[in-house]
């Protein structure tokens, strides 16, 4: 009876639908930092960077042909790996991933 991870993670790429779902929820959380970045005056929190990579490394893995089941693991596999470390990050060392950072302004307290 085959388990759950190997019907996820270890199978054939899904094909078009699911990659284009994972991809541009990617590249909507990417045009969510560049917002930040340049009308918001301040850097965004960088888990987002975490979120961001993991669902562009599963994307890239769903879009692949099904001939090439290897590299569709390999990118999955990185992909939990990003997310997962940026769970270890958030859970051990929070202050990195949460600090309030602004650009260009500088706090006087004179």
């Amino acid at each position: 009876m085959p388990s759950i991870l190997d019907k996820t993670v270890f199978s054939e790429p899904s094909g078009c639908p699911v990659a284009l779902v994972q991809l541009c929820a990617a590249l909507s959380l990417s045009g969510v930092y560049g917002f930040y970045l340049v009308v918001g005056d301040a850097i965004p929190p960088s888990f987002l960077l975490f979120i961001i990579a993991g669902m562009a490394l599963s994307g890239i893995a769903e879009s692949l042909p099904k001939t090439r089941r290897r590299a569709a693991v390999f990118l999955r596999l990185l992909g939990i790996f990003v997310l997962v470390s940026g769970l270890i990050i958030m859970t051990f060392t929070p202050e990195l991933l949460f600090e309030d950072r602004v650009i260009g302004k500088h706090s006087d307290s004179h």
